[in-house]
């Protein structure tokens, strides 16, 4: 049986692609861009042939098209016409189209055929930064409104995990020399949000230095150990839903007394409750990143 999902809503569309519902409809109405279809029940609905459309339709406009000029375009030259228009400008937006279609329809060679022509144009790092990043921030957008559903998410989400293992394991070949830097990246009890810290244990390795990653929901108890084997060691952990907002000073209090009193190491932080925090109340050897990339550039 075929699962794939064939059926939007506008609001579905507005969601994927970006473009207000009431955009949408004067598109349709005024230039016969799309087709509603309806169901037995005379509810309006939208194919899959209409989301790429539109995706495509939306590339177009942001590089220069008028819709008006758009509306007289055969619809089979549409698709034509957009890789065209991506072989000589920037793909990043194209390939941000590509993933999200790829995740819809969970296709593999979709992605990897998208990822392995990325790869001819750009670096894997340049790649997670400007298509992997803004894809996931969509993801997330779209998942909270129902639009796609957690078997989306983690469909991606585990194709974007397997690239930077590989590349991980590249630059770990490589690595011939021994490390002076000690980093530790883990993510705290009940958090599983891991991709960002995967892709940091990358940036780590990549810079020359000693990494042990340790991975999802570790407890504070399990990281004293290592006290023992590195006498300065730069602990980085990502708070993405835990610890709790109310929990957060508590947990870095603690942090601090079991890790930090009476040594050189430091803690860098990142993720969605760094924006919850008041710097001036953290310890000097707490300091906290608002995106990887500012993260990255301090290795």
């Amino acid at each position: 049986m075929n699962n794939i999902k064939n059926r939007f809503s506008i609001k579905d569309l507005e969601n994927l692609t970006g473009i207000k519902a009431h955009t949408i409809r004067i598109w349709e109405k005024r230039y016969n861009l799309l087709e509603p279809k309806r169901t037995e029940t005379n509810i309006r609905y939208y194919d899959l042939a209409s989301f790429q459309k539109l995706l495509n339709v939306k590339y177009l406009n942001s590089n220069g098209y008028k819709i008006s000029k758009i509306a007289t375009i055969e619809p089979q030259e549409i698709p034509q016409l957009v890789r065209e228009l991506a072989t000589k400008t920037n793909l990043d937006s194209h390939a941000i189209n590509a993933f999200k279609l790829a995740m819809i329809n969970f296709d593999q060679a979709l992605f990897y055929k998208t990822y392995e022509t990325l790869l001819t144009e750009k670096s894997f790092e340049n790649i997670f930064y400007n298509i992997f990043i803004p894809l996931l921030t969509e993801i997330g957008l779209l998942w909270q409104t129902d639009t796609i559903t957690p078997a989306h998410e983690h469909f991606i989400s585990i194709l974007i995990r397997q690239k930077i293992l590989i590349n991980t394991e590249k630059v770990q070949s490589k690595q011939s020399h021994h490390p002076v830097k000690t980093f530790v990246l883990y993510l705290p009890d009940n958090e599983i949000h891991d991709l960002g810290l995967t892709f940091i244990n990358h940036e780590v390795i990549s810079n020359g230095h000693r990494s042990i990653f340790l991975g999802q929901s570790v407890p504070l108890e399990s990281l004293i150990e290592l006290k023992n084997y590195y006498d300065d060691i730069t602990f980085i952990s990502y708070f993405t839903i835990k610890p709790e907002k109310e929990n957060l000073l508590t947990y870095i209090d603690q942090f601090n007394e079991l890790l930090l009193e009476d040594s050189t190491s430091n803690f860098w932080i990142l993720g969605n409750r760094v924006n919850d925090l008041d710097t001036e109340e953290l310890p000097n050897n707490v300091i906290t990143y608002k995106t990887i990339k500012s993260l990255t550039d301090a290795l």
